[in-house]
């Protein structure tokens, strides 16, 4: 949990700002939900993992005299339910479902919404990880149509390029491929076991993985059947024809295969801007309410892990009692994307300008005739300040430099007298001399 100075906010409000853009471009809705929900509404949703990562809200006044029973005899989730029924949300897809069921009559379907908010996770801190950080969400929901996946590539696309990231990949996957390996195996109970062992592949390596696997109760000639998955290359096409060989009596699997070749067909109808597209077999991603594709977005010039993620969601909305609304997300890693472009130094250079023009301050009259030019210039939409005390000139050109203020105006009583001001550039040093009206039109 960070501090974010006035030039990071700069750079953080530029990130937003592109992907609220494409957003709204996209025809997309924004909504907020709270800060805190029901411990309910999201424990039980994103798996054994994401359980733990949840912060619990102590629940306010003597929260230990309501407890049941002898507290030395419950562990820790038992007396967490007794002492805490609120929770910081862990992510924006839950409460959104949350959101849609409780405001159904209200909502047109297909709803397309988007959030920008903060979420919290209990996690360790880490390089691209901290423990509260915002999420740029965009959900369809009350439609199963694969344009919804294809529009949702093209933003990931377009707003990484206009953010200007040269090289990157959206690898993507399907759950009903997974549930078809599973199924190929003998093991469809094991799926979420399966999933999450395989979604750490890029991280732990594959041996790694097939020992997790082992330590979740699959056999060994079980695990040497997954293992061609692990290492299936070629392009989007060869890697989706080898799976087709080993899924080929797999009913599900070959629902997954023929969604995935759509979502293909119509993003090489209309190509990227700038992403490569991967299709990816060990991409499982751990939460357990993806039933459909899978994305998770990468830099290739930045170790970061995903930057970007999301996917189709069957029926989410069915635990909190709406049943049968499919819905398809994806959600942008704000502070993870501010880091890869942080080291690719990709913001603009004047991304931390905040004021225009500032105007010197040399005693009262001067800046009381200063504070008419102030309304003038802010009136014609220059951002601009005066400095608040007569200080030494010196001192005053030192701050608009420590502030990247590109002007200083200078209003003394020759000035006032004859109506034309000194404008100073301050990264060149040149001094122009012009009346408000010049000043406005140079600036603008």
């Amino acid at each position: 949990m960070r501090d974010f100075s006035p030039s990071e906010m700069a750079k953080r409000n530029f990130i937003f700002n592109t992907i609220e853009k494409h957003f709204k471009r996209f025809g997309f809705e924004q909504i907020e939900t709270p800060t805190m929900e029901n411990r309910e509404t999201l424990t039980g949703k994103y798996g054994e993992e994401g359980d733990r990562l949840i912060y619990s809200v102590l629940n306010s006044g003597d929260y230990l005299s309501k407890v049941s029973g002898d507290i030395s005899s419950l562990n820790s989730n038992s007396l967490k339910s007794e002492i805490s029924d609120k929770a910081l949300r862990y992510d924006l897809t839950v409460p959104f479902a949350r959101y849609v069921v409780q405001h159904q009559n209200d909502i047109a379907f297909p709803f397309k919404r988007y959030q920008i908010q903060p979420v919290w996770r209990a996690d360790r801190p880490q390089k691209g990880r901290y423990r509260e950080f915002y999420q740029c969400d965009a959900d369809i929901i009350g439609s199963d149509s694969l344009i919804n996946e294809v529009e949702l590539i093209q933003l990931f696309d377009l707003v990484l390029a206009e953010l200007g990231m040269k090289d990157y990949t959206i690898k993507f996957n399907h759950r009903k491929l997974l549930n078809g390996l599973a199924e190929m195996i003998g093991r469809p109970e094991k799926l979420i076991d399966i999933t999450i062992a395989i979604d750490k592949l890029d991280k732990i390596g594959v041996e790694k993985v097939k020992e997790e696997l082992e330590a979740r109760d699959l056999s060994k000639s079980e695990i040497d059947k997954l293992e061609p998955l692990f290492g299936l290359e070629g392009n989007n096409r060869e890697v989706l024809e080898s799976i087709k060989t080993i899924l080929a009596d797999i009913e599900v699997g070959l629902e997954g295969i023929a969604e995935v070749e759509e979502v293909l067909d119509m993003i090489d109808s209309i190509g990227l801007k700038q992403a490569k597209l991967q299709l990816d077999l060990s991409l499982a991603r751990g939460l357990n309410y993806y039933t459909g594709c899978i994305f998770e977005v990468v830099s290739n010039e930045v170790e970061m892990g995903s930057i970007c993620g999301g996917g189709r969601y069957d029926d989410l909305t069915g635990i909190f009692g709406l049943k049968g609304m499919s819905g398809v997300g994806i959600s942008f890693g704000a502070d993870r994307i501010y880091d890869v472009m942080e080291q690719l130094k990709l913001f603009p250079e004047d991304i931390e300008v905040q004021s225009q023009l500032m105007i010197a301050n040399f005693g009262k009259e001067e800046a009381k005739f200063g504070l008419g030019v102030l309304k003038k210039l802010r009136e014609a939409g220059i951002a601009s300040e005066i400095y608040p005390d007569a200080a030494k000139l010196g001192k005053q050109f030192k701050y608009a430099d420590q502030k990247q203020i590109p002007y200083v105006l200078v209003i003394g009583a020759e000035e006032i007298k004859s109506g034309k001001f000194q404008l100073k550039n301050m990264k060149s040093g040149e001094q122009d001399s012009l009346e408000i009206n010049e000043v406005i039109d140079k600036l603008k």
